[in-house]
C-alpha cells in the first residue's frame, strides 16, 4: 500500500514537473515583471517630482482656485502619491491610462501612435536583418580582405553617427538634392500600403544604418569562430564549396547569438526611434513622447514611457527564449 502511494506521488510529481524551457520562460517572465514594476515606480514618482500643477495646466492660467481645486479632487491629485500610484498602476493593468492635458483619454491616442512606431520598426527590420546577415557572411567568407575591411568601415562609420545626423544626411541627399522622397513622413490609418512604404523609406533607412553594424559584426564573429572547428575543417577536406559550408554547416550553429543580437536591435529600433521620428515628423510614439514633454503633459509622458519599457523588456525575453530554442544547450550552462 505504501509502495502504491509512493508510486502515485512520484507520478503526480512527474506530471507537475515543468519542461526546462517553460520553467526558464516563467522565471524570465517573473524577472521582467519585477523589472517593469521597478520602472513604473521610477517613471511615476520621477514625473510626479517635476514642478507644475497638472490641474492648473489643464484649465489654463485664468482658472479660479476653486475650479483648480475641484479638478484636482476629480482627478485624485489631492490624494497621497502612494495612493495615486496604486490607482495609476491598476488603471494601466485594465488598459486605462487616464486623461491627457487636452482632456482626451490617453488610450484612444496611444493606439494609432503605437501602430505607427511598430510599423516603422518592422519596416526597418525587414531591410536591416537580411542585409546585416548577408554582409556578415560575406565578411566572414572573405575575412581580412578588402571586402571585409570595406564592410566593417562602412557599417562602423554608420553606427558611429547619432540617429538624427544620419536622418538629416538622408534628407539632404534624397529629399533636398535628388527630390526622390519626402522629407516629412506623414501617414494615416487609411493610407494605402505602398504609399506608406514610400513615405516611410527614409526613416526606415536611418534606423537600418544605425543598427545594422551590431548584427553584422555578431554574424561575422560567430561564423569565424565556427570556421576554425574540426567539423568545418572536415567539410573543407571533403571539397564542399565555401558558401555551402557557411550556409549549411556554420550558420545553423551560429543562430543563437545572431538571433539574440537581431531581437535586441529590433527592440532598440522600437524604443530608440524617438530622434528619427522627430526629424521626419513621423506620427509615432516617440514623436508623441517628445510633444508631451514639451507641453508638460505628464500623464502622456508616463504612459508612453511605460509602453516603451514594456516592449523593451518583452523583446529581451523573446531574445532569450529564441536563443535557447535554437541552442538547447543554453538551458544547462556550466
Amino acid at each position: 500500500m505504501n509502495e502504491t502511494k509512493l508510486s502515485r506521488g512520484e507520478g503526480l510529481g512527474g506530471a507537475l514537473r515543468l519542461h526546462p524551457l517553460l520553467r526558464m520562460v516563467l522565471r524570465r517572465l517573473g524577472t521582467g515583471l519585477m523589472t517593469l514594476f521597478v520602472v513604473s515606480l521610477i517613471i511615476f514618482f520621477g514625473v510626479s517630482l517635476l514642478p507644475g500643477d497638472f490641474a492648473q495646466a489643464m484649465l489654463g492660467q485664468g482658472a479660479t482656485p476653486a475650479a483648480v481645486a475641484s479638478l484636482r479632487q476629480h482627478l485624485g491629485l489631492n490624494l497621497p502619491p502612494s495612493i495615486r500610484y496604486v490607482h495609476w498602476l491598476g488603471g494601466m493593468l485594465q488598459g486605462d491610462f487616464g486623461y491627457s492635458l487636452a482632456g482626451t483619454r490617453i488610450s484612444s491616442i496611444l493606439g494609432e501612435r503605437l501602430f505607427n512606431t511598430l510599423f516603422l520598426a518592422a519596416y526597418a527590420a525587414v531591410i536591416s536583418v537580411p542585409l546585416a546577415v548577408l554582409l556578415g557572411i560575406i565578411a566572414a567568407l572573405y575575412r581580412n580582405s578588402i571586402v571585409d575591411r570595406l564592410i566593417n568601415v562602412v557599417t562602423l562609420g554608420a553606427i558611429s553617427f547619432p540617429e538624427f545626423f544620419v536622418a538629416y544626411i538622408l534628407v539632404l541627399f534624397f529629399s533636398v538634392r535628388l527630390t526622390l522622397f519626402p522629407s516629412l513622413s506623414q501617414v494615416s490609418l487609411g493610407m494605402p500600403i505602398w504609399d506608406r512604404l514610400y513615405v516611410c523609406l527614409l526613416p526606415a533607412l536611418a534606423l537600418t544604418l544605425v543598427t545594422m553594424a551590431h548584427m553584422m559584426r555578431m554574424t561575422r564573429a560567430t561564423i569565424m569562430d565556427l570556421l576554425s572547428t574540426s567539423y568545418i575543417e572536415t567539410a573543407r577536406l571533403k571539397g564542399i564549396a565555401p558558401w555551402r559550408i557557411i550556409v549549411q554547416h556554420a550558420l545553423p550553429n551560429a543562430l543563437a547569438p545572431i538571433i539574440n543580437a537581431i531581437v535586441i536591435n529590433i527592440a532598440y529600433m522600437i524604443v530608440g526611434v524617438v530622434l528619427v521620428e522627430v526629424v521626419f515628423v513621423y506620427p509615432g510614439l516617440g514623436q508623441l513622447l517628445v510633444d508631451s514633454v514639451s507641453k508638460r503633459d505628464l500623464p502622456l509622458v508616463q504612459a508612453a514611457s511605460m509602453i516603451f519599457a514594456a516592449v523593451f523588456i518583452l523583446l529581451n525575453l523573446l531574445a532569450d527564449v529564441l536563443s535557447i530554442v535554437t541552442n538547447p544547450r543554453l538551458l544547462h550552462p556550466r
